[in-house]
């Protein structure tokens, strides 16, 4: 088989999720546990954890899945023309046909418009834009597009440590080079160009690094990067001549006061042509995070910048091997760039419900912060936006010892106890890399707020004893 495939390793969804699920059946089945159910905070899955679906997003899909029911006097109007719109780009008006390869026509518009407003209206050409099986499908054909070379002329990919597995898992399946750089836990994951420049020089004895990947708001960190650090990363990635790939699927999660986020594409435009005319960037975006949460949809999009014509006509190749992205997807993709407007009669339902989920992630994410740093032991950076925290934590010698002779990071060892005592599930830091000697696990702040503080509460005294156990 392929060998590269055994390389390939996503701990998301990893041996301590599968055990989980083991544990699920168990406790079905009447086998006696300490606790009632298993907590699965392991994967940025909103709906899973009792996040309440948009009801407008809802009403439009049903529509279109069901298009008698644009008869039924129940649904607003607003979303009736939204989906005889999304219907009438449709093969045989049926959100059951294949699409172009590049998506609907009308959705690519919306999208084009969407980022054309969010960015203070700076051009966006539909031509650029493609629509993609979640934002994971986007990432892994621009990877696929420039992995090239053999040996030391192989493309190097460079990536965050801590990164979102995705990236790790994608570079070994198609034999990439990971070109691995550090954020600075000190000063709440923040990126360093120094650190960048060190990657760079000790990769290029190696390896041809030619992409630098940028997750903001940050995966599994939850820092949000400022307007000046995403210059300096735009500065750099010119003067080395690098693709940038800029993961922003969190681009409505951002809590922390005095963050806000910036767009790739919005700064790069701003800092002139002599950035705008020759840094080639892919930015994608999806249905999955932000106040949607509608991960099952696979619904997303990217849009291309400063692609060369005939290698962007190779990308539209290798996107109509696999057909189109599901047609569901792409209508919801369109809903979130193109949702009800001040007048429209599903306005404010709208706005009362996108407002609701993000307040409650902004208290949930101060919240876990706060509950965590009040344990010795635990040190967790502000979760300034995104989903999850990324604490660190310190264990003692003997429990590092036990989990090196039973062939497992310390940190999974751990992970591994708090799910068989308590019945939570996170994900340790080392599936997502971490500074040697360091540990962490990341959690999401999606639980309800009654849940997650039992949840957090359960976790202060799992370490407590924990510690005091192999101490």
């Amino acid at each position: 088989m392929n060998a590269n495939v055994k390389k390939v390793d996503y701990a998301v969804r990893g041996p301590i999720v599968q055990r989980a699920v083991q544990i699920e059946k168990e406790l079905k089945e009447g086998v006696k546990k300490p606790f009632e159910e298993v907590i699965k905070a392991n994967i940025g899955d909103a709906h899973a954890m009792g996040q309440r679906p948009i009801t407008f997003f809802r009403q439009v899909m049903a529509l279109c899945t069901y298009p008698e029911l644009l008869d039924d006097n129940k649904f607003p109007e607003d979303a009736k023309n939204r989906a005889r719109r999304i219907l009438q780009s449709c093969g045989g008006n049926s959100i059951g046909a294949y699409t172009t390869s590049q998506g609907i026509d009308c959705v690519r518009h919306d999208v084009a418009n969407y980022i054309q407003r969010r960015d203070g209206g700076i051009p966006s050409d539909p031509d650029n834009i493609y629509l993609t099986t979640g934002a994971s499908d986007g990432i892994v054909t621009i990877l696929k597009l420039l992995t090239a070379g053999e040996g030391r002329t192989r493309t190097g990919v460079m990536i965050s440590i801590p990164q979102y597995p995705l990236y790790s898992a994608s570079i070994a399946e198609l034999g990439a080079v990971q070109v691995s750089y550090y954020l600075n836990e000190e000063k709440c994951w923040s990126l360093d160009i120094s650190e960048l420049q060190r990657a760079l020089q000790a990769a290029r004895e190696h390896c041809n690094p030619r992409v630098l990947c940028i997750i903001n708001p940050g995966n599994p960190t939850g820092q949000v990067q400022s307007r000046q650090c995403i210059e300096d990363v735009i500065r750099f990635a010119a003067k080395e001549n690098l693709f940038l790939m800029a993961d922003e699927v969190y681009q409505d999660n951002v809590y922390a006061e005095g963050c806000k986020f910036h767009s790739f594409k919005k700064v790069l435009f701003e800092m002139g042509p002599e950035y705008s005319s020759k840094v080639e960037l892919a930015s994608f975006h999806s249905t999955s995070k932000c106040y949607m949460g509608e991960c099952g949809f696979r619904g997303g999009y990217m849009e291309v910048i400063n692609m060369d014509a005939d290698v962007k006509a190779q990308l539209t190749k290798l996107v109509s091997v696999r057909l189109c992205p599901p047609a569901p997807g792409q209508a919801l993709m369109d809903l979130v760039v193109n949702s009800p407007q001040p007048g429209e009669p599903s306005y404010q339902t709208f706005m009362k419900e996108r407002t609701a989920v993000l307040s409650a992630l902004a208290e949930k994410a101060k919240l876990t912060e706060e509950i965590l740093n009040t344990v010795p032991g635990i040190s967790c950076n502000p979760v300034q936006g995104a989903m999850y925290s990324f604490p660190r934590i310190t264990l003692p010698e003997r429990a590092i010892n036990e989990a090196k002779a039973k062939g497992q990071a310390p940190d999974m060892f751990y992970c591994m106890k708090l799910l068989e005592e308590t019945g939570i599930c996170l994900v340790p830091g080392s599936g997502f890399g971490q500074r040697e000697g360091t540990y962490h696990f990341r959690m999401t702040i999606l639980p309800p707020t009654d849940k997650l503080k039992i949840m957090l509460n359960k976790l202060k005294e799992f370490h407590q004893k924990f510690t005091q156990q192999y101490s």
